[in-house]
C-alpha cells in the first residue's frame, strides 16, 4: 500500500465507524478509488483496474458515462435541489411517467405509479408499506439467501443471520423464510409450504428477487415466479420482486422478472437507475397504489428530504436514454452468453467439480468447492485478492463466500472478458494445484 491510500485508510480508522471498510493488516486491500471511465477503475496511486462489479452493478451504461454525467452537471447548475413531497421540479413527473412506461405499460398495458426513495432498500420498505396498506394485512413471505437490505423494514426479509440477529430484539420480525427453488423438483414443495404459510398467518405479500444476488447469483427453475402470482391471485396477496440488482438490462432484460413471464404487483427499482446517483423507486400498479396511499392532504405519510431528487431525476432520464439507444440490455444478454461459455470451458478445465459456473445475462456467478465438495471460502477470497493484485475488481458472494461473482458494466467487451479469464484461470489452477 502506497503513501496516499495509507493516508485514507488511516483516516477511515480514526473516524469512520469500525464496522464499514474491512482493512487487512497486511494493507492488501481496500484499494482507494481516486477516479473511474467506462470498464476502468484507476486507484489514488495510479495504478488501472478492469471492474468486473461495475460498483455493485450500478455503473451499467460504463463508469462516468459522459451523457449521464452532463445530465447530472447541467441539473446541478440550474436547480440542485427541490422540496421533495411539498414543491415539485419537472423532472420528478417526467421520470415517474418514463418509468410507468417502461414497467406496467410495456408489460401489461397499465399505468403504474412510482414512489421515490434513495436507496433500494427504501425502495423496498416503500413497497412493504404499500402491502400493508393495500391489504391490511402484516405478514410476508420471504426466501432463504434473499437480501433486501439493512434497514429495519429490509432486514426483516434479509436471509442471514449475522445481519439480523444483534437487531433481532427491535426489528418487527414479520416475514417468513421458504426455500429458494434451485431446480423445478422443488416447485412442489414449495407450493406446499406457501399453503401452509397463507393458512397460518396473515400474510399480504410475497417479496422476492427473481434471480437472487448477494445470495449468491441463485437462478430459479421455470415456473417460479407464475407460481408466486398464482398463489398471491388466489389468496389476495401482492408480488412484490425487488429488481434493484437485477433491473435495467442486467440480466439481459430490462427486468428479470420478463425472463419468467410475469409482472408483478410492485417493483423494487435502484442500482443501475441512475448510473452513480442515490436515487431509487417503488413503482406499483396504478389501482394497487391508489388502493394503498391515500390522497396527499399536505402531509405525505411517506416521504423524505431529498425525494425524487433533480439530479438523480436528470441522471435517470439519461441513464435511461444511454441504456435503450444503444442496446445496452440486448448487448447483456450477448456478452453474457460469451462470459458464460468462457466460464463453462474454465470449470471443465478445472475439474472435478470444483466450479460450478451459472448465470444469465451479464448476472454471472463461478461457486467453487474443494475435492470433498466443501465450499471453498478460501480459494474464493484469495483468488478475489489475487485478482485485484492483477488488476481485476470483482468480489465473492453467498452466505459462505465461495462464490465469485461477475456484474461488469453492460458496455464490457470481449477483450475484457478474455484477460479476465486468462487471469482468473491461472489463479485457480495455482489455488487448486
Amino acid at each position: 500500500m502506497k503513501k496516499k491510500a495509507n493516508k485514507t485508510i488511516e483516516q477511515l480508522r480514526r473516524f469512520e465507524s469500525r464496522n464499514v471498510t474491512f482493512i487487512e493488516p497486511d494493507g492488501s486491500w481496500p484499494i482507494v478509488w481516486e477516479r473511474a471511465k467506462g470498464m476502468r477503475v484507476w486507484d489514488d496511486d495510479g495504478r488501472e483496474y478492469l471492474d468486473f462489479t461495475a460498483a455493485f452493478a450500478v455503473a451499467a451504461a460504463g463508469h462516468a458515462n459522459p451523457r449521464i454525467v452532463a445530465a447530472g452537471r447541467r441539473q446541478m447548475a440550474k436547480l440542485l435541489h427541490a422540496m421533495g413531497d411539498v414543491h415539485p421540479h419537472a423532472l420528478k413527473a417526467e421520470l415517474a411517467r418514463e418509468l410507468s412506461r417502461l414497467t406496467f405499460e410495456r408489460l401489461a398495458k397499465r399505468i403504474g405509479k412510482t414512489i421515490f426513495c434513495n436507496s433500494g432498500f427504501e425502495a423496498v420498505e416503500a413497497a412493504l408499506k404499500t402491502a400493508h396498506l393495500a391489504t391490511g394485512r402484516t405478514r410476508v413471505i420471504a426466501f432463504e439467501d434473499a437480501y433486501h437490505g439493512l434497514g429495519y423494514g429490509a432486514l426483516n426479509a434479509t436471509w442471514r443471520s449475522d445481519f439480523r440477529s444483534p437487531f433481532r430484539r427491535q426489528i418487527g420480525g414479520f416475514a417468513s423464510f421458504v426455500p429458494f427453488p434451485r431446480v423445478r423438483a422443488d416447485l412442489a414443495k414449495l407450493e406446499q409450504r406457501l399453503a401452509a404459510e397463507f393458512r397460518k398467518r396473515n400474510v399480504g405479500a410475497i417479496l422476492v428477487e427473481p434471480i437472487q444476488g448477494r445470495g449468491g447469483t441463485n437462478i430459479p427453475p421455470p415456473g417460479f415466479l407464475k407460481l408466486l402470482h398464482n398463489v398471491c391471485n388466489k389468496h389476495g396477496a401482492l408480488l412484490i420482486c425487488d429488481e434493484v440488482y437485477t433491473g435495467f438490462g442486467r440480466t439481459g432484460r430490462w427486468f428479470a422478472s420478463e425472463h419468467f413471464g410475469v409482472t408483478p404487483d410492485i417493483l423494487c427499482l435502484g442500482k443501475a437507475l441512475t448510473g452513480g446517483f442515490p436515487l431509487s423507486a417503488c413503482v406499483g400498479r396504478a389501482d394497487v397504489m391508489d388502493r394503498a396511499w391515500p390522497e396527499s392532504t399536505g402531509e405525505a405519510i411517506h416521504t423524505s428530504t431529498f425525494l425524487g431528487h433533480p439530479v438523480g431525476c436528470a441522471m435517470a432520464m439519461a441513464s435511461l436514454r444511454e441504456l435503450d439507444s444503444r442496446n445496452l440490455p440486448e448487448r447483456s444478454a450477448e456478452m453474457g452468453r460469451l462470459f458464460l461459455d468462457e466460464l463453462r470451458r474454465l470449470a471443465k478445465r478445472l475439474g472435478r467439480g470444483r466450479c460450478q459456473p451459472r448465470g444469465v445475462g451479464l448476472m454471472l456467478a463461478l461457486e467453487l468447492f474443494h475435492d470433498d465438495g466443501a465450499p471453498a471460502t478460501d480459494i474464493a477470497v484469495g483468488v478475489t485478492k489475487r485478482l485485484l493484485h492483477d488488476g481485476f475488481i470483482l468480489l465473492p458472494e453467498g452466505d459462505p463466500a465461495n462464490i465469485l461473482s461477475f456484474t461488469p458494466p453492460l458496455t464490457v467487451g470481449k477483450s475484457h472478458i478474455t484477460k479476465l479469464i486468462r487471469a482468473l484461470g491461472q489463479a485457480l489452477e495455482e489455488a487448486y494445484a
